[in-house]
């Protein structure tokens, strides 16, 4: 492996107030990057004071969009070891990703070791206040000073840490949740299985409109035949529908997400049936009019557990749970995020110590 060069900050940020993080908004005093070129390969890691990039405006990432990224999380447990939740599982999909937007393969067991030097680095940013972590943002951009649409020479991957709250103001309040039946996200054979940055801008315009009319945010039905459920929002979505949790199936549309596949690990382990397959908006109706629709809940890295109260469709709104938790909902966050800040016993070896 290449070793990672070390240029530590001289002038250190003031760090933000832990119990008003918000998501997204400060960033640690280090950043990972790493070069690529044709020929070369991937070549001079470090880790270097965090700063602005420096990119010619003909770079082709400005121009054509061919990025990628990927979310984790570092969390601090209580006898001050630091954790990370699968990293690997990341790494992998980075590679995914790069292989659909023809982005040179990264060595995954590198970047893991990238990410736990600069975590390790940067640990004083680590949150101690409950329910806050460092969120991991590793990305890939193609930086070739090129204008015409082919695969870049030339990238650069880097990593920035960001220390965060809640994702949702909601925290864990059930969320308000609108079915998009004008706007899609992905269709099989596109890039909605990856995480690639023109999946995001594409899904902002029906986000504007959902929360124009008082939602939090919106559930994307297939691009077909606009009937069958994909996502919520950024998220993997599940439905606790009489005793089975049900999910979409991963048909080249939607992002396997790390989340998602722990949870299915855990509901299968405590007995409870999965079944991953293709489900319609009208069947989630009927069942809901039966009063067979439990719960329902998102799932992903940056809110962990998202529980929905409320679901609108074509103006029929149906509050699930009495707009409440459910005890699945409360149950799987209480054990993921156990064994991500080290509370519980890790029966399933996910998490890496820093």
């Amino acid at each position: 492996m290449m070793n990672i060069k070390v240029e530590l900050t001289k002038n250190p940020k003031q760090k933000p107030n832990q119990n008003n993080l918000g998501f997204g908004k400060y960033f640690a005093d280090h950043m990972f990057v790493m070069d690529y070129k044709d020929g070369k390969g991937w070549y001079n890691p470090r880790i270097v004071p965090y700063a602005n990039l420096s990119l010619d405006p003909s770079a082709m990432v400005l121009h054509y969009g061919q990025e990628v990224f990927e979310g984790l999380k570092a969390y601090k447990s209580d006898d001050g070891s630091i954790r990370l939740f699968r990293p690997n599982k990341n790494m992998q999909r980075l590679n995914v990703s790069n292989e659909r937007l023809c982005i040179p393969l990264i060595d995954e067991d590198f970047a893991v070791k990238a990410i736990k030097k600069l975590v390790k680095i940067d640990e004083s940013w680590i949150p101690s206040v409950k329910d806050a972590s460092l969120y991991i943002r590793p990305f890939i951009i193609a930086t070739d000073s090129y204008l015409g649409v082919r695969a870049s020479n030339e990238y650069m991957f880097i990593i920035i840490l960001s220390p965060v709250g809640a994702y949702y103001p909601e925290g864990l309040d059930p969320v308000k949740i609108y079915v998009e039946t004008e706007y899609v996200r992905a269709v099989k054979g596109g890039l909605g299985f990856t995480k690639a940055g023109g999946n995001y801008a594409g899904s902002i315009k029906a986000q504007n409109k959902a929360k124009m009319l008082n939602f939090t945010q919106v559930l994307w039905l297939d691009g077909v035949e606009r009937k069958y459920i994909e996502e919520v929002g950024t998220m993997n979505v599940f439905f606790f529908i009489n005793d089975t949790v049900v999910t979409p199936s991963l048909e080249g549309s939607i992002l396997s997400g790390v989340t998602r596949a722990s949870c299915i690990d855990m509901l299968k382990s405590w007995g409870i049936k999965v079944e991953e397959r293709k489900i319609s908006i009208d069947e989630l109706c009927n069942v809901y009019d039966k009063g067979q629709l439990i719960e329902a809940f998102g799932t992903g890295t940056a809110a962990v557990i998202s529980p929905i109260g409320e679901l609108n469709f074509n103006g029929k709104a149906m509050s699930i749970n009495n707009r409440q938790i459910g005890k699945l909902s409360q149950k799987l966050y209480d054990t993921l995020t156990g064994i991500q800040w080290g509370k519980l016993e890790d029966t399933f070896n996910w998490t890496v110590k820093v």
